[in-house]
């Protein structure tokens, strides 16, 4: 077949062009018939779907770093095992410092090193093997928010005495298109307060905070005259005043998830004690450490998020509502898994309205849930069902 107008080689060139164009139809209509996602045509390349291969998955972002994972573990134990050690010795001088107990003290000394030298070394190989690649590959991103308006969706349980005055914050917002409230079968005036307030309302009959918070988003998504959902708590400890700070962010992700860890925009009297506040930076850490190069995580406690629709759309079919409340670094993982992009955008935490009823009731119920949470972040989120 010729081209009037070019010359020889030009016709080769365009009959060349015209041939790669040919296989790449081809290829779409295969990915029609099988349901996958579709490649990208262009006049002069092939760009193929994210999930064709280990390679562009790797490039992706979704390539865990277990080596930087288990070596954090294991230099935990270590220094765990060297505390007690040190302990151990003062109890041993004060029983009288027996022959027996002082080998089992230095055996329990000097072999903690073991664990903490193994440890350096399996972060170093993901450092040096695994995050080094990523962040060659890696750009700030920058998609336009086509619009600024957002849904707000607000998880409550029994909370008839903050929701109303949550709602009004909310949609005073100039931000805010609407405002939905989902209940977790509050046994209080929870609806009532919050049909009072405007809100349009819904009640999870399946009992749990991460059954809460996917019918939430889910309703969220519903809505075609907004691309963004925020996710919040009807509790009042976050306030509206925060989400220009979450549009900033927001070219910049998929996710844009709040953090209460900054020292300066806590209010005196929230449910962050001292212990809860280092222990959700740590289990925040924990969580980063295997994803190394993927998000910066220091808070994956909080409920105050800001989503693009279509991220999930992608998302929600990966979540499992009988992780409890656990499920905010349940979603965090499967968003990073799924190759969506997270921030961290920092917000303002105030004391609650009303009597709490989540992971941070007391130190202890936060120990608890905190374990949960390293379970599920280490063993698997199933395993701790």
């Amino acid at each position: 077949m010729g081209f009037e107008g070019y010359n020889a080689e030009e016709n080769r060139s365009l009959q060349n062009l015209y041939e790669r164009i040919d296989v790449m139809e081809s290829r779409i209509q295969d990915a029609d018939s099988l349901g996958r996602e579709k490649p990208v045509v262009t006049a002069n390349r092939e760009t193929p779907s994210p999930a064709q291969g280990p390679v562009s998955a790797f490039k992706q972002g979704r390539r865990a770093t277990y080596f930087a994972l288990f070596g954090t573990l294991l230099i935990s134990l270590g220094v765990t095992a060297f505390v007690l050690g040190a302990l151990l010795g003062v109890l041993r001088i004060a029983v009288g410092d027996p022959g027996w107990l002082l080998r089992f003290n230095e055996f329990i000394v000097w072999y903690s090193a073991l664990p903490v030298v193994a440890g350096i070394l399996s972060i170093a190989y993901d450092i040096l093997f695994t995050v080094r690649i990523k962040r060659t590959a890696k750009k700030v991103r920058f998609d336009e928010i086509a619009s600024t308006d957002v849904t707000v969706v607000l998880t409550a349980y029994n909370d008839e005495l903050s929701i109303y005055h949550a709602v009004k914050d909310f949609a005073a917002s100039p931000y805010v298109k609407r405002v939905v409230v989902i209940s977790n079968n509050s046994s209080d005036r929870t609806m009532d307060e919050a049909s009072r307030a405007g809100a349009i309302v819904f009640d999870e009959t399946k009992q749990g905070y991460g059954a809460c918070v996917y019918r939430a988003l889910m309703e969220g998504c519903r809505f075609e005259d907004t691309e963004l959902v925020l996710l919040c708590e009807g509790d009042m400890t976050f306030r509206a005043s925060d989400i220009p700070k979450f549009l900033a962010y927001a070219p910049h992700a998929d996710i844009v998830n709040g953090t209460r860890i900054v020292e300066q925009l806590q209010e005196a009297s929230t449910q962050i004690s001292t212990f809860i506040h280092y222990g959700n930076l740590a289990v925040g850490k924990l969580l980063e450490m295997k994803y190394l190069g993927e998000a910066t995580l220091s808070d994956v406690g909080t409920t105050y998020k800001l989503c693009r629709k279509d991220a999930l759309t992608r998302l929600m079919p990966h979540l499992d509502t009988d992780v409890n409340l656990e499920f905010n670094p349940h979603l965090l993982e499967q968003a990073i898994r799924q190759g969506l992009s997270v921030v961290e955008c920092p917000i303002t935490f105030h004391p609650r309205v009303g009597v709490s009823k989540g992971g941070n009731i007391s130190n202890k119920v936060a120990v608890r849930v905190g374990l949960r949470m390293i379970f599920g972040i280490v063993l698997g989120w199933k395993r701790i069902k």
